[in-house]
């Protein structure tokens, strides 16, 4: 699989995507430039026009990594969000920048820091802000 999925992005979670970016050095981690190209190719919507089933920000998603086959539930935050139970996971990881945007059944090759690339398929979005009416969140 080399093409990437369609993603969709709110125009709230773009600004303050970029905003974060723009604040971090050229360095800060090692997926920035590969986050930076997702926000660019992205379609951007309102908020309320997002569809249910798309990963936004601080949404709640069952995702597979391949090749290792593990599962994960996790939301997807922005860094620094208290996580004390680990059930989170940062934009700023490879894993959660390859979240943002994808839709239930999709898949995308993501670059892992260090070489080499994962897959990461998304099996369930279990809660979305805003198919829960949270469009300001």
């Amino acid at each position: 699989m080399n093409t990437k999925p369609h993603i969709i992005i709110t125009s709230l979670d773009a600004e303050r995507l970029e905003i974060l970016l723009d604040s971090l050095p050229k360095d800060a981690f090692p997926g920035k430039a590969d986050l930076e190209d997702e926000l660019e190719r992205a379609q951007i919507v309102d908020p309320r026009e997002v569809p249910g089933t798309v990963v936004t920000m601080n949404s709640k998603v069952k995702f597979r990594i391949q090749p290792s086959g593990e599962e994960f539930c996790l939301t997807l935050v922005y860094p620094g969000t208290p996580d004390a139970e680990g059930k989170t996971i940062s934009i700023l990881a490879p894993v959660g920048s390859a979240l943002l945007g994808l839709s239930q059944g999709d898949e995308i090759q993501w670059p892992r820091p260090g070489g080499g690339v994962l897959r990461v398929q998304i099996k369930e979005v279990v809660y979305q802000p805003e198919r829960s009416g949270e469009y300001e969140r």
